[in-house]
C-alpha cells in the first residue's frame, strides 16, 4: 500500500520508446482481417469456411513467433488527436462487425445454400470472432461519452453479453481480486466450476447495482430506465431476426455464437485475476487495487488482436487510460503469464495443466508481495467468499476451532449471528480501558450471566413463540435456524473463553429443550385444531441434554408417555411428534442426524411403562433415571403420576443393582493427552462419578448430583470420603468434564490429535480449562492423573468399594 505512489510513478518502463504514428497503428487492423474471411466463408461455403477457423487457430503459434512487445508510449500529456489513427483501427471493427454478422446470418440461414454442418462451423467461427467484439466493446464502455457506451451495449447485445456493460464497470472494477467480484477466480477453482458461478454471480450483482442506482433516483427497479430492459430488448431483437430467417434452426445457430462468446468472455476474466487477492485491512476494507493484482502478457500479436488488453494491471490501476497508452510493467511490479493470452486460454480449458502451471506461480506471488502472510486458508475459504466483512471472526475461528471452521465453511450465514445485538451487547471489545485481568473477568461475567441466568428455557421459548409460524413444517425450519444460531453463538463464546465448557453445555441443553418443546407445541396445536387429541401425556428427553451436558453432535432420544385414553389418537400424535423432530434434526448443529433404523423416540402408555422398564437394558435404565420432562399436553396430572411411578420403580433393589452395572465410563480421546500411552485414571474417574450419581439418585432428585464435581463434594459432606479426597476428586472430575466438553464443542473428537493440531488450537483447549496454555494443561493432566490414582485406592476402600470392584 505504501508503494502505491511509487508503483504509479513507474508507469512507463522506458517512456518514449514508441511514438504514435500511422505505421505503428496499422498492425492493430489485424483483427479486421477475419471479417472478410467470415463473409466469404458464409457466401461460398465448403473449404472457404476453413479461412476464419484457421485464422483463429494460428493465433497462438503466430503470437509466439511474433515475439514480445514491451515498449510503451509516454502516457502523460499525450493529446488525443495524436491517437486518431488508433481510434480508426477500433472503429473499423465496430462498424464492420454488425454488417458482417447480418450478412453471415443471412447467408447461413435465409439463403439456405449451406449444409447444416457448414452453418454450424460458420457459427463457431462467428463465436471466435466475437472475442474481438468483446474487446472493442470494453474499450467503448470505458469511454468518456454516453454515446460510446450506448454503442458498446449494441455490440454486446449482438453476441448475447449485454449485462457485461453493467457488471464490468460497477462490479468488476471496484471489487476486482476480492470475493465480492464474481469475475475474479479463486486459487484451485477450475474454469468449469468458475464459469457457472461467475455467470450467475455477475447477473445477480449487476442487477443489484442497477436496482440501487434506480433507488437513489427514487425509481423502482421495474422502471424503464433500468438498463437491463435495454439489454433484454437488444438481445431479443437479434434472436427475433434469427427466428425470422430460419425459425428454430436460426435460434440454435445464433445461440452457438452467444455461448462461444460467453465462454470467451469468462475465459478472459478467469485467467486475468486467477488466484490474486487483495488483502483485508484492519480499517474494515480491502486494500486499493495495485499493479500486482492482475496477470499480464507481452505477446506482440496479442497486443494487436486484443488492443493491449494483456496490459491488464495498468488498465485496472488507470481504468480511464486510453488503450494505446496502456503501459507494460516490469515483472517485479506486475505478475506475468508464462505464455501468450492464446496459450493461457488453451491451458485454462484443461484444469490439471492449468493448476500445474499457475498454482506454483500464485504461491510465488503470495510470497513476494505478502511475505507476512503464511496461512492463506482464510482468503481461500467459502466463508470469506460469502462474508468478507467477517474476516476477523473467520480468521479467529480458523485458528482456534476445527469444528466451527467446518460449520462456517458449510454455512457462512452462521457468521451473521455474531452481528446480532444479543451477541454484540455482551461481547465486550478488547482493550476497553480496564486492567487486563479485570477486563477478562468483566467479559466472562457478562456472557456467563446472560447464558446461565438471564436467558433460560422459558425465555428461549418466548423468543421462538414471538416468531411463530402457523404452518408446522415452516415452524420446524424456523426453530432449526434459531437453534443453529444459538449453538454457534455459544460455541464461539466458549472458543473465546467467555463461557466455561460446563456453562456452555448447560446453555446448549437449554437450547435443546426449548427447540424440541417449541416444535412439539406447534405439532400439538395443529393436531388439536384439525383432528382433536383427548387425554394427556408428556415427553421425556434422555441422554446428555437431560443431564444438562449437551454438546454438538449429541444424540436426541425422547420418550413419549400418554395416559392410555384415546390410545389411537395419542399414538398418532406421538408419530407426528417424531416426524417433525426428525425434520428438526436435518442440518441441526446440536444434534446428530437420526437414521431410520435408530429408535430416537418411543411411545408408551403409563400402564405399560413398568413392563418396558423391566425389559430395558442397564444403559437404558440409566438414561431413564435421569430423564427430564420437557413438554406436557392435555391432562396435567399425567406428569405427577409418571413421576411417582418412576420413583417407585427406581426404589427397587434389583433396578438399582442394574443401574450400577450400566457401563457409564466417560472416555477422553487419547489425542488430548501429552504422552503416547495416556494413563486411564481420568477415564476411570468418569465411571466412579456415575456410581456416585446412582447412590445419590433417590436422595437428590432435584438434579444437584448431576454436576460431576458436585457428586464428590456431596459424597464428602456425607462422610463417604474424606473432605480432602472429595475436593481433589471434585477438581479432577471438573477437569475431566471440561476436557470432554471442550473437545466436543471446539474440535472433531473423532480425528483430533494433539501432535498434529496447531498450537493455537491446543492453547484454545487449555484456555477453556482455565489454563494459560497447553503446556500448563498437559502438566496439570499428568499431575491430576497421578493424584487420582491414589485417591481411587482410598475410594475403593470406602463404602462404595464393592460397587467399584464390580465395574465391567
Amino acid at each position: 500500500m505504501g508503494t502505491q505512489t511509487k508503483l504509479h510513478s513507474l508507469d512507463a518502463m522506458d517512456p518514449g520508446n514508441v511514438r504514435p504514428s500511422v505505421l505503428h497503428a496499422l498492425p492493430y487492423l489485424a483483427p479486421v482481417a477475419v471479417l472478410p474471411l467470415l463473409a466469404v466463408a458464409a457466401a461460398q461455403g465448403g473449404w472457404w469456411i476453413a479461412g476464419p477457423l484457421i485464422f483463429s487457430a494460428l493465433m497462438e503459434p503466430l503470437d509466439s513467433l511474433s515475439g514480445p512487445e514491451e515498449r510503451n508510449m509516454e502516457p502523460s500529456g499525450m493529446p488525443t488527436r495524436r491517437l486518431v489513427f488508433y481510434d480508426i483501427t477500433l472503429w473499423v471493427w465496430v462498424v464492420g462487425w454488425p454488417i458482417t454478422l447480418m450478412f453471415v446470418l443471412w447467408q447461413a440461414l435465409a439463403v439456405g445454400h449451406l449444409a447444416a454442418w457448414e452453418s454450424i462451423l460458420v457459427s463457431v467461427a462467428l463465436g471466435y470472432a466475437a472475442t474481438v467484439v468483446l474487446v472493442a466493446s470494453h474499450e467503448l464502455l470505458h469511454g468518456s461519452s454516453a454515446w460510446q457506451r450506448w454503442i458498446a451495449e449494441i455490440l454486446l447485445c449482438s453476441i448475447g453479453c449485454a449485462p457485461y456493460a453493467t457488471d464490468h464497470i460497477f462490479v468488476h472494477h471496484p471489487n476486482v481480486a476480492t470475493p465480492q467480484d464474481p469475475a475474479s477466480a479463486r486459487k484451485g477453482e477450475s474454469f468449469w466450476r468458475y464459469f457457472p458461478r461467475s455467470l450467475s454471480g455477475n447477473l445477480v450483482a449487476g442487477w443489484r447495482v442497477a436496482s440501487v442506482r434506480l433507488s437513489r433516483r427514487g425509481q423502482p427497479v421495474w422502471h424503464l430506465s433500468n438498463p437491463y430492459w435495454r439489454y433484454l430488448a437488444g438481445t431479443a431483437a437479434w434472436y427475433v431476426l434469427a427466428w425470422w430467417m430460419a425459425g428454430a434452426w436460426g435460434l440454435l445457430i445464433f445461440l452457438i455464437v452467444n455461448v462461444i462468446a460467453l465462454l470467451t468472455l469468462r475465459l478472459g476474466d478467469y485467467i486475468e485475476h486467477y488466484g490474486l487477492q487483495r488483502i483485508w485491512l484492519p480499517r474494515c476494507r480491502f486494500e486499493r487495487i495495485q499493479l500486482h493484482h492482475s496477470w499480464n502478457a507481452v505477446g506482440r500479436l496479442s497486443n494487436w488482436l486484443y488492443y493491449n488488453t494483456q496490459r491488464h494491471s495498468d488498465h485496472h490501476t488507470r481504468p480511464a487510460r486510453l488503450w494505446p497508452l496502456l503501459q507494460n510493467h516490469a515483472r517485479d511490479l506486475a505478475p506475468r503469464f508464462p505464455g501468450t493470452y492464446s496459450k493461457m486460454f488453451g491451458l485454462a480449458m484443461t484444469p490439471r495443466r492449468w493448476f500445474e502451471t499457475m498454482d506454483p506461480m500464485v504461491d510465488q506471488w503470495r510470497a513476494k508481495f505478502y511475505p507476512e502472510i503464511h496461512d492463506w486458508s482464510v482468503y481461500e475459504s467459502a466463508a470469506f467468499a460469502a462474508r468478507p466483512k467477517a474476516f476477523e471472526d473467520i480468521s479467529e475461528i480458523f485458528q482456534l476451532s476445527p469444528r466451527l471452521r467446518a460449520w462456517i465453511e458449510s454455512d457462512p450465514g452462521l457468521l451473521d449471528n455474531l452481528q446480532r445485538r444479543e451477541f454484540t451487547d455482551i461481547e465486550l471489545p478488547k482493550d476497553f480501558g480496564l486492567e487486563p485481568e479485570v477486563e477478562a473477568i468483566a467479559r466472562k461475567g457478562l456472557v456467563r450471566l446472560y447464558w446461565t441466568h438471564e436467558f433460560g428455557v422459558d425465555e428461549m421459548k418466548e423468543e421462538i413463540e414471538e416468531a411463530a409460524i402457523p404452518e408446522v413444517r415452516a415452524m420446524v425450519e424456523l426453530v432449526r435456524e434459531w437453534t443453529n444460531g444459538k449453538v454457534f453463538q455459544i460455541c464461539v463464546h466458549t472458543m473465546r473463553g467467555n463461557l466455561s465448557p460446563a456453562a456452555a453445555s448447560s446453555a446448549l441443553s437449554n437450547v435443546a429443550e426449548a427447540s424440541i418443546a417449541s416444535v412439539m407445541m406447534a405439532v400439538y396445536k395443529a393436531s388439536s385444531l384439525h383432528y382433536g387429541v383427548g387425554g394427556g401425556g408428556l415427553a421425556m428427553i434422555l441422554g446428555d441434554p437431560a443431564t444438562k451436558n449437551a454438546t454438538p453432535g449429541s444424540r436426541l432420544k425422547v420418550l413419549f408417555i400418554h395416559d392410555g385414553s384415546f390410545s389411537a389418537k395419542q399414538e398418532a400424535l406421538c408419530r407426528r411428534f417424531g416426524k417433525e423432530l426428525r425434520a428438526l434434526l436435518r442440518g441441526n448443529l446440536l444434534f446428530a442426524p437420526v437414521h431410520k433404523r435408530d429408535e430416537a423416540w418411543m411411545c408408551r402408555s403409563l400402564d405399560s411403562f413398568g413392563e418396558y422398564c423391566k425389559q430395558a437394558l442397564p444403559n437404558e435404565l440409566w438414561e431413564m433415571a435421569f430423564a427430564r420432562c420437557i413438554f406436557c399436553w392435555g391432562d396435567s396430572g399425567v406428569a405427577e403420576r409418571f413421576g411417582k411411578s418412576l420413583n417407585a420403580f427406581l426404589d427397587q433393589e434389583d433396578i438399582r443393582n442394574a443401574l450400577r452395572m450400566a457401563d457409564r465410563q466417560e472416555s477422553l480421546h487419547a489425542g488430548i493427552y501429552p504422552t503416547e500411552n495416556p494413563t486411564n485414571e481420568l477415564c476411570q474417574l468418569g465411571y466412579v462419578t456415575a456410581l456416585l450419581r446412582v447412590a445419590l439418585l433417590i436422595e437428590a432428585r432435584d438434579g444437584e448430583c448431576l454436576d460431576p464435581a458436585g457428586v464428590f463434594r456431596i459424597a464428602g459432606s456425607r462422610g463417604w470420603l474424606s473432605a480432602e479426597t472429595a475436593e481433589r476428586l471434585a477438581e479432577a472430575a471438573e477437569l475431566q468434564h471440561s476436557l470432554r466438553n471442550c473437545i466436543r464443542i471446539l474440535l472433531d473428537d473423532n480425528s483430533f490429535d494433539v501432535e498434529s493440531a496447531m498450537a493455537s488450537v491446543r492453547d484454545a483447549v487449555a484456555r477453556c480449562c482455565d489454563m494459560e496454555n497447553y503446556e500448563v494443561l498437559a502438566a496439570d493432566i499428568c499431575k491430576v492423573s497421578s493424584q487420582v490414582a491414589q485417591d481411587l485406592d482410598e475410594l475403593r476402600a470406602s463404602a462404595l468399594g464393592s460397587s467399584i470392584a464390580s465395574q465391567p
